[in-house]
């Protein structure tokens, strides 16, 4: 799973992910594929449950490259029809140019009967530029598997408007530690306290004070039929 510190401006972002991620892993059996694997975060985890963890990421990847196979996203991968149990893709295909390809081959190198489970942001700020392309709706999402052959497509919310609200608020807030080491250090010093309360009362908020349509993120499982 990430690590993350409470002192953090978006440790909140990191605790969903993985509690969204660990709900699931009990499905991750047999050959896992991680299509845009980065660091592998979730390996250890995965392997908790599934034989094999086998990760995938093209050679310009931003996180340092750790894959098993080195394969471009965007294009047919370089990997052998119906070898994988399941498939994940955490926050991988905003930056693809050509999603639909990505989650053609993800049909086509899953079994049948196995799982794709994706996460993708939606309220998001641009990140990781220039190879930063797309956000997408729920409907959106749903339509793109379907179109790939993917049927039982669920795609939840993982976050009401006020994580996502505040997580943008506190990106934002990092533009002002700047300057001089001392200065740096005083504004941390009011700004980690306003980050954890934030952090930690937004997701109250988001349970008892909903606003429909607004999340920060999605995460999607769907299967081959």
């Amino acid at each position: 799973m990430h690590k993350y510190s409470y002192r953090n401006f978006n440790w909140l972002a990191y605790k969903i992910n993985n509690e969204q991620v660990a709900k699931r892993l009990s499905l991750m059996k047999g050959i896992v594929y991680d299509l845009g694997c980065g660091r592998r975060p979730y390996e250890q985890d995965i392997l908790r449950f599934a034989k094999k963890y086998v990760g995938v990421d093209w050679s310009n990847t931003l996180h340092g490259l750790n894959a098993d196979v080195v394969a471009n996203l965007n294009e047919p991968l370089p990997i052998s029809d119906a070898v994988a149990d399941n498939v994940v893709s955490f926050q991988v295909l905003e930056h693809l140019s050509e999603p639909q390809i990505m989650l053609n081959e993800a049909f086509r190198i899953t079994k049948s009967g196995g799982h794709i489970f994706i996460s993708v942001p939606f309220q998001w700020h641009v990140h990781e530029e220039p190879w930063d392309f797309f956000r997408y709706t729920k409907y959106g999402l749903a339509h793109l598997l379907k179109k790939s052959g993917f049927c039982d497509v669920k795609v939840e919310s993982v976050t009401g408007f006020w994580v996502m609200w505040f997580l943008k608020l506190n990106y934002q807030l990092t533009k002002f530690v700047r300057g001089p080491l001392w200065i740096r250090r005083v504004v941390l010093l009011a700004l980690i306290p306003f980050w954890l309360i934030n952090q930690l009362l937004s997701p109250l908020l988001d349970k008892y004070w909903r606003a429909e349509g607004e999340t920060a993120w999605y995460f999607v499982t769907a299967r081959k039929p």
